[in-house]
């Protein structure tokens, strides 16, 4: 059975070639709209201090967290060259550069805590208590992220085997071939004779066949027109599979890589699974703390166990014992979470939350 070439389109409304609504952003929308339902479900169905009145508040303030915490902690913990790059481009810095890709988990993660700290100081609610309403909508989150992942067809899996019936083909992998494995572009001229032409930035078209491609490829580490001619074609042959050619399709997929779908496995593992635990956990009030302390745990497992079919990002690639660097940082947040399973469920405090008052 031959495996399926992605070939969906990272908008869900397209208003020109580079600007409309995207399925990324509907993710993290869908993530905040149920977030919010849970907040209302607790207070009506639980115990939680929290009124009705500070929720828009408190997720207004939560999308702030993930977005900045997301942003500055992939420049930390994956690209800290973005931190120090400035260009003539809007916005200028790397760092505000969203519009590029790039967003953290881990880094998500710290910058909603950080908001539940300040938000529960601030209106005198148990900090605890915030961390444990806020991982319903996050694990929600992390579900259709995964999915808008795949849909954008970023972060794919490592190469699956022969046979496996769930296999993808990525055509985004072509930016992974530029970048490490040059060599490979030149089994992409069938691809080149299928595409015809290219339509550069300045709005004129460029004929192209295997013959001109692969005259770029000679040049491509030595001429910046050459190498920014390749880039090009490889961003209008993705667009040409979005866009239905089926030529191109034909002559694309014998070069790509049969992958694991792992944004999938991710979205399942990580976001839909957390979840359901999270709810059989919390059908009665527990402790504060309890509860978003084992989301830490359960989303670092998870991402242990779905990292094991993901390709690790180009960048840093493999690290020690072969883990990648979303496997280390998660056996770091893992030990943490561990700790304060412990520590929130020996202390003397009144359970809080759930979605069934207790008898009194």
């Amino acid at each position: 059975m031959e495996a399926y070439v992605h070939n969906l389109s990272p908008f869900a409304i397209r208003l020109s070639d580079t600007f409309g609504i995207r399925w990324y952003g509907l993710a993290y929308l869908s993530g905040f709209v149920l977030g919010y339902i849970a907040l209302r479900l607790v207070y009506k169905y639980g115990r939680s201090p929290l009124k009705p009145d500070m929720m828009i508040d408190f997720v207004t303030y939560c999308a702030v967290g993930v977005l900045g915490g997301g942003r500055l902690g992939y420049c930390l913990f994956y690209a800290p060259d973005l931190l120090f790059h400035f260009d003539g481009l809007f916005p200028y810095w790397g760092l505000l550069k969203v519009n590029e890709g790039g967003m953290s988990s881990h880094g998500g993660i710290l910058g909603v805590m950080l908001v539940c700290i300040w938000f529960g100081r601030t209106r005198k609610i148990p900090v605890l208590h915030l961390m444990d309403l806020v991982v319903f909508g996050g694990s929600l989150a992390f579900f259709f992220g995964r999915i808008a992942n795949f849909i954008n067809g970023e972060l794919y899996g490592r190469e699956a085997p022969a046979g496996f019936a769930w296999a993808v083909k990525f055509p985004q992998e072509m930016y992974l071939w530029a970048q490490q494995q040059p060599q490979k572009l030149f089994s992409l001229d069938k691809a080149a004779d299928a595409l015809g032409s290219i339509r550069m930035p300045e709005g004129t078209t460029t004929p192209i066949d295997g013959t001109i491609w692969n005259g770029w490829l000679q040049n491509f580490g030595t001429d910046v027109g050459s190498h920014n001619a390749v880039y090009r074609t490889i961003e209008q042959l993705i667009a040409a599979v979005q866009n239905g050619n089926a030529k191109v399709v034909a002559a694309l997929a014998p070069a790509l890589t049969s992958r694991y779908p792992s944004q999938l496995f991710q979205a399942v593992l990580e976001g839909l699974l957390v979840f359901i635990i999270l709810s059989l956990i919390w059908i009665k009030p527990r402790k504060p703390g309890v509860l978003g302390a084992m989301f830490g745990v359960l989303y670092s497992i998870a991402r242990i166990v779905g990292e094991q079919f993901r390709m690790p990002d180009p960048q840093i690639g493999f690290q020690l014992l072969g883990l990648t660097r979303g496997q280390w940082l998660s056996f770091g947040l893992l030990a943490v979470a561990i700790a304060f399973v412990i520590w929130a469920a020996r202390r003397d405090a009144e359970p809080m939350g759930g979605f069934t008052r207790p008898k009194t």
